[in-house]
């Protein structure tokens, strides 16, 4: 799984109607260990709803957070308004999304293995951009899967020889089920690591707002945490 370039790297669409551009923000490959197969989820960049187009009052007044994941068949479409809704992910043909998706994604160049803290507080310091790979595996299902996304937080201890990577959204998939589209298996999580085997996720989820002892309502929010065993690694790009 070669290293994507975050910087250079986006999905376009057919249009016409709106020839969109989105920047990819992370990757998540999903590998099925009984056929040997595997799926690539492209995760973009976050927008608000829009009126495309219009001639003035651009953004639409009940506003909502807006983030598509495109896979080869089906995409997942994440609309979070400020309160809880029943259409908050919708699933669609990926050929039917905006006429469909071309490739402007660009590997990495130059890219380096950080294999020890030091190295990964070098090129923090260097100012070179960092992407991390998180691998997670389910034996029971038989699925494995590699997010792969920018690193935009990197905390760095000098004297104590400490890192730690803290960045998101990336695309995460709950492998502890086969669901008959693998799409629905994706949730948007945050992630959190110090080590190499082991990382924390905060994923979003439904979550209760309560005042005095009362839920007074509830809305998507970074709230479930996880931790799981994991292979994390880290790479810098360019010199």
């Amino acid at each position: 799984m070669k290293i994507l370039d975050y910087g250079l790297s986006f999905l376009g669409s057919v249009g016409p109607e709106n020839a969109v551009r989105f920047w990819v923000e992370s990757r998540t490959r999903i590998i099925d260990e009984r056929t040997n197969t595997h799926v690539d989820y492209i995760q973009c960049g976050s927008c608000k709803s829009e009126d495309t187009f219009a001639e003035k009052d651009l953004f639409k007044r009940d506003n909502y957070d807006f983030l598509p994941v495109f896979g080869p068949e089906y995409t997942a479409v994440f609309r979070r308004k400020a309160h809880l809704t029943d259409g908050y992910v919708q699933y669609q043909l990926s050929r039917e999304s905006w006429g469909g998706q071309i490739d402007r994604m660009k590997m990495a160049q130059s890219v380096q293995c950080l294999d020890t803290t030091s190295a990964v507080r070098k090129a923090t310091h260097a100012g070179l951009p960092l992407v991390a790979q998180t691998e997670i595996h389910d034996p029971a299902t038989e699925l494995r899967a590699i997010m792969e996304y920018p690193v935009k937080t990197m905390n760095i201890n000098d004297e104590r020889d400490l890192c730690q990577v803290d960045t998101g959204p990336v695309a995460f998939p709950d492998l502890s089920r086969r669901p008959t589209r693998l799409v629905e298996c994706l949730s948007l999580a945050f992630v959190a690591f110090n080590v190499a085997d082991s990382a924390d996720f905060v994923i979003e989820a439904p979550t209760p707002i309560v005042q005095d002892d009362r839920e007074v309502c509830r809305v998507h929010h970074y709230s479930k945490l996880v931790t799981l065993p994991t292979e994390n690694r880290l790479y810098s790009v360019g010199n």
